[in-house]
């Protein structure tokens, strides 16, 4: 039996095959098989939270459905969650939810953009959220699963289909799942939440618009400039929405190892952010001139372009395990958004 809105109940054949392809046919998948949303199961998850299955939690755009808690519930149960990942589903719908950050622009959008969560705090290991080896990757039912969540809501509650409402000209596979944890215990730095002001004791849920990670290369550095260097070098691309609109969070994921080069050498978390911000810049000339004339009227003719206006929006966290691979995500326009996750 079917609670995708509150006021509809299904009776279907109970077979997973034909509630799969009923599913579909509605338009309720995002084309991987779903695990039945049973009225049992939804009570199950709902056991995950405190809150009144009734409560709206958010409105998503751009139809703007209301989110209410069982609803979040519901497409928890499609995703394969389990109860106790609530808390972060809730968080992280409620937080992108915050006007800052123009859920929706991102939804609609022809950038390829998705939502990406990163977890911090102790609910990391509470509820086994990889922000190791292939942390970006499969494998990982607490990063697949929440994910695949708060994307069926996007789709389900908020309406982004493809090529309807959701006009991303390419995609991008991370529209599928997006969360990921930062690896706090392998940082030389203090965590993300904690550079957002919450204690170390809280745990939190950040989005941020970003496209896929870009993989940076660097196996020979053995300074923290040489590496910077290297990170610098692969940011600094034209196409980047961050660099053209000068809006938006762009992420540096840096590996753990690459991690402890930077910060053997003296370098704090701020200190990679203001090198960052003052050296992975773009000369003018390298733009054409309608995109000069579109983007950067009335800048002089010697500028250099950062990769954002604010250097206060670069996010830099420490995510993966052993390997001298780290990543650049690109931005889209909205800035990111930290919340603190109240119950779990």
């Amino acid at each position: 039996m079917n609670r995708m809105f509150a006021s509809e109940k299904m009776i279907v054949d109970e077979s997973v095959q034909a509630i799969n392809d009923l599913f579909v046919e509605k338009g309720w998948s995002d084309g991987l098989p779903i695990i039945p949303p049973t009225e049992q199961a939804v009570e199950t998850m709902l056991a995950g939270t405190k809150r009144d299955p009734t409560e709206v939690a958010a409105a998503i755009p751009p139809c703007w459905g209301k989110a209410t808690i069982e609803k979040i519930a519901i497409n928890a149960v499609m995703a394969g969650c389990l109860p106790q990942y609530m808390p972060v589903i809730i968080t992280a719908i409620e937080a992108m939810a915050d006007e800052r950050f123009r859920l929706a622009e991102i939804q609609p959008t022809t950038h390829p953009v998705a939502p990406l969560v990163i977890v911090n705090g102790p609910i990391v290991k509470k509820l086994d959220i990889n922000s190791k080896t292939g942390a970006f990757g499969p494998c990982w039912r607490a990063n697949a699963t929440i994910g695949r969540a708060i994307r069926l809501i996007l789709l389900n509650i908020g309406g982004a289909l493809p090529g309807k409402l959701d006009l991303s000209t390419q995609g991008q596979p991370s529209k599928y799942t997006y969360c990921i944890a930062e690896n706090e215990e392998d940082s030389p730095w203090e965590p993300l939440h904690v550079e957002k002001e919450f204690a170390v004791s809280t745990s939190s849920v950040t989005v941020a618009a970003t496209e896929n990670p870009h993989n940076i290369n660097e196996h020979v550095a053995i300074t923290g400039e040489e590496m910077l260097i290297s990170i610098c070098n692969a940011m600094m691309t034209t196409g980047a929405n961050n660099v053209l609109f000068q809006e938006g969070s762009p992420v540096i994921a840096l590996s753990p190892e690459h991690a402890a080069t930077i910060a053997a050498s003296g370098y704090s978390k701020n200190d990679v952010r203001n090198y960052i911000y003052e050296k992975a810049r773009i000369p003018l000339y390298r733009f054409h001139r309608r995109a000069i004339d579109k983007y950067y009227s009335g800048w002089d003719e010697k500028a250099m372009v950062p990769i954002t206006a604010r250097k206060e929006d670069i996010i830099i966290i420490v995510v993966g395990g052993q390997g001298k691979h780290s990543a650049y995500l690109p931005a889209f326009i909205p800035p990111s958004v930290t919340k603190a996750i109240a119950e779990y």
